[in-house]
């Protein structure tokens, strides 16, 4: 969610009236925000450069207000002062007007059919006889960067210019030229430079580097000249000096260069409506021109006003209250939705204006008639309906066998669902073509180019991010894999894969064919033909030759397991023979992964193959309880009853009395009896945990007088039996002393870090000193390497050991970019729990 910082004094006085932090932070959960922190700038600086940097900042109180993603409105002090005031019915919500220029013909903005390969739409306004005071003006320009890093995906899809009306004159033309025939005084400097000059100057600047990317490799860079053929600005990246705003700027030309229209229109009424206020008729915006170059014209800023209906009803149901037709529409009047009663049965027509472009359905306008109403207004419901939750069999059965894997002495990893084509491919000795890849369509990087096919790859990796680790590593991975599927709606299938590795001095084929067989004994599959499984030689250029078996199971392939290849094992970095074994799971389920659990199946069981566990069965005699005798209807009847409004037979856990009571009822009951059978079903998924289960504070089921239970001779073995107990005890205790003395484990990560320069320039020495400069307390710096990236670039790639308690990923991303003179960006590579 994007964070808008206000100072509080600036807002309280916007407002009208002063709060409390507590107040304040009550109206904005009412309005459906949140404020997120209470601070200043001096305590910013402090905590993030130190004291020293932060002495003569302003102590102003600052509140960080977050806002969601999609209330572009909300973005600025303005909109967030006009909406509040509106909540509380201190305002009316104003009604935004596009008019034509009082004299003349409104400004005009020319597209050049060059733009068209760069960045081929813009639009424009102008906020004719605007005041600004200093924070109006530092509102205004935070405005564009806060539109800039939310819907304009940092000036990749828009980009906002705003020039000073009076220096320029119109018509004004957005064209496109080669870099080296643009030539302009950029923003604050004080000599002109072309634009090629500009993208140097440019690549060590904090700010506006990030945005180069965007036309650097362009032909063609698009510039807006006026009528004299002095630049206004080269968008993406920086408007001309000559036009720039200054507090005593009266009026703007407002323009947005976009590769999506829609979201240029939404960032031109954005900036318009919010700063209207503060011309000299307030809420009107200039109408502007544009023509195309097909010599269509068409006037912006659109402020476009639509009308939608629903019913009352409709959000009486969704919300959960009871409130009439007359009510709803004052409710959203109050979110800056006029709404009005049609008159026709419960229908309300809703007005959306300019400023609301995140209402797109009406479930958006439910959820404003919601916010108004008061999450906390309403009133609390009991589910009509109940369910009891199964895992999925899929999951289940991943789970058990991650467990059994572990047990084995195996090392779970976890590694990217992503991966580069290269090692889905040529790494493995495979063409991409065999492989049924999933391709990403625009990859950010040359390592997440495919959906992974295989689970191998990211083992491999990982052993070779930890090879320096004592020998042998043994590494496994249950995890899904992506493959084209025609018969899928989306043209790709997940499959759930199991992979192990065996990294040693020797290949260890033994280990993992041994590994092989405890899972299929795990899964009580028979090693036989036909039902069961076997394994036969098989050929693949992953694995060396004759060192390759296919693994059959019913008569079908599920997976390969060999001596992996020394041309693949060189391919990932690594120096020893390594066994590896890949096979598909959703088999052993008897029924494709897609299908959904219809019946129940205990929690260490699958639902064909069983694990062997050993469940005690207490069933009562006694079919007695305070209900009745639930072997008959009439006992059921009143159970059922008794549970129509509870979960439980006693608050709100499964507790013994729930066991107790399942264990008395003879057989499932009927579903005449619905809650009855909710309830059995649900208390029978505890069963194998109901040792571990609270006591019973009350008894449900009646014992039956016996006899038989009395024993009427004394025995002499009762005794003996004391001193058992007595002794068992004991060697608890010494036990438990003992485990309590015991050093606690410390959790620790092994990460593989790729940090990025700026380009084949970079003192890479320099770089890595500075990333070992990094000093933490559970830090621990590893070995490192060069490793190409292309046309001479090399990327610092180094290992470390941190304890996860104390450092995490983000943490030391965080440190390390703050090198920005060396660092580009840093990427995980490899994580591992040691």
């Amino acid at each position: 969610m994007p964070t808008v910082g206000v100072k509080r004094d600036l807002l309280f006085k916007a407002l009208g009236k002063t709060y409390t932090d507590v107040e304040f932070d009550e109206l904005c959960f009412e309005y459906g925000l949140e404020l997120d922190e209470i601070t200043s700038e001096k305590e910013i600086i402090s905590r993030e450069q130190g004291d020293s940097k932060a002495s003569g900042a302003s102590d102003v109180i600052l509140y960080k207000i977050d806002v969601p993603a999609n209330r572009y409105d909300l973005l600025c002090l303005e909109g967030l002062v006009r909406g509040l005031q509106v909540f509380k019915n201190k305002l009316e919500a104003p009604r935004y007007r596009r008019v034509s220029p009082l004299s003349g013909e409104p400004q005009k903005l020319i597209i050049t059919e060059e733009t068209a390969a760069v960045r081929p739409h813009a639009v424009a306004a102008v906020l004719r006889n605007i005041t600004f005071t200093q924070e109006r003006y530092d509102s205004f320009i935070e405005l564009q960067e806060k539109l800039h890093q939310n819907i304009c995906r940092k000036r990749s899809l828009v980009a906002i210019g705003t020039h000073d009306l009076d220096t320029v004159s119109g018509p004004f033309t957005y064209t496109a030229k080669p870099p080296a025939e643009i030539s302009f005084k950029p923003l604050n400097q004080t000599k002109e430079y072309t634009a090629t000059q500009l993208m140097s100057l440019y690549k060590t600047d904090s700010h506006l580097r990030h945005y180069l990317h965007i036309i650097e490799d362009k032909p063609l860079y698009p510039v807006i000249y006026d009528s004299n053929g002095i630049v206004l600005s080269m968008p993406p990246i920086i408007n001309g000096d000559h036009s720039k705003i200054t507090l005593k700027t009266k009026n703007v030309f407002v323009e947005c260069t976009a590769t999506d229209l829609t979201k240029a229109k939404i960032v031109l009424d954005m900036m318009v409506t919010m700063f209207s206020e503060y011309c000299s008729q307030p809420f009107t915006v200039e109408e502007a021109e544009v023509v195309y170059p097909d010599g269509k014209t068409c006037k912006y800023p659109e402020l476009a006003y639509r009308k939608e209906k629903l019913s009352s009803d409709f959000i009486n149901r969704k919300v959960g209250i009871n409130e009439s037709t007359e009510t709803i529409a004052r409710l959203l009047t109050k979110m800056c939705l006029r709404s009005e009663v049609t008159g026709v049965g419960d229908e309300i027509e809703v007005e959306i204006p300019p400023t609301r472009s995140d209402v797109i359905h009406a479930c958006d306008i439910m959820e404003d008639a919601a916010m108004a109403y008061g999450f906390n207004n309403i009133p609390y419901t009991t589910p009509r309906t109940y369910t009891v939750a199964n895992q999925f069999p899929l999951n289940k059965l991943t789970e058990l066998l991650r467990q059994d894997l572990a047990a084995a002495g195996f090392t779970e990893a976890l590694n990217f669902a992503l991966c580069s084509t290269e090692d889905i491919s040529d790494k493995l000795g495979k063409k991409i073509s065999e492989t049924r890849a999933v391709h990403i369509a625009n990859p950010k990087t040359a390592e997440f180019q495919v959906a992974r096919t295989t689970l191998l790859p990211g083992l491999l990796k990982t052993l070779a991010a930890n090879r320096k680790m004592p020998l042998p590593l043994k590494l496994f991975e249950i995890s899904d894999v992506v493959l084209k599927d025609d018969t899928k709606d989306v043209g790709a299938r997940n499959s759930r894969r199991f992979c192990a590795v065996y990294y040693n001095k020797s290949p260890g084929f033994e280990v993992i064919h041994g590994l092989l067989d405890r899972t299929m004994q795990l899964l009580e599959v028979k090693s036989e033909r036909g039902d069961g499984y076997h394994i036969q030689a098989a050929e693949d250029s992953t694995f060396f030759p004759g060192r390759c078996a296919e693994i059959f199971v019913g008569g079908k392939s599920v997976g390969r397991l060999g001596v992996l290849h020394p041309d693949v094992i060189t391919r990932f970095e690594l120096t020893m023979p390594c066994s590896a074994v890949e096979m598909d799971i959703e088999p052993f389920l008897g029924h494709p992964a897609e299908t959904t659990l219809t019946h129940d199946v205990p929690l260490h069981e699958v639902i064909k193959h069983h694990f062997p566990s050993q469940v005690p069965n207490s069933r009562p005699t006694s079919t007695k309880t305070v209900f009745g005798d639930v072997s008959s209807a009439a006992g059921l009847k009143a159970l059922d009853d008794f549970l129509a409004d509870k979960s439980y037979m006693e608050g709100f856990e499964a507790t013994q009395a729930d066991t107790t009571m399942f264990h008395a009822i003879p057989s499932a009951p009927s579903a005449t009896f619905s809650h009855l059978l909710r309830w059995y079903n649900h208390v029978k998924s505890f069963l194998r945990e109901r040792a571990n289960l609270p006591s019973a504070k009350s008894q449900f089921v009646l014992e039956e007088d016996d006899d038989d239970d009395i024993d009427l001779f004394g025995s002499d073995d009762e005794e003996d039996n004391a001193e058992v107990e007595k002794l068992k005890e004991q060697r608890l205790a010494e036990y438990a002393a003992k485990k309590s003395k015991k050093p606690a484990l410390i959790a620790k990560s092994s990460i593989l870090l790729d940090v990025k320069p700026w380009d084949d320039e970079t003192d890479m020495a320099k770089m890595e000193e500075c990333v070992r400069s990094v000093k933490m307390e559970g830090l621990l710096w590893g070995q490192s390497k060069m490793v190409p990236v292309g046309y001479g670039i090399k990327k610092l790639q180094i290992g470390c050991v941190v304890e996860d308690e104390k450092v995490g990923t983000d943490l030391l991303e965080e440190a390390i970019t703050a090198f920005e003179e060396y660092v580009q960006s840093v990427d995980v590579a490899a994580f591992n729990k040691i």
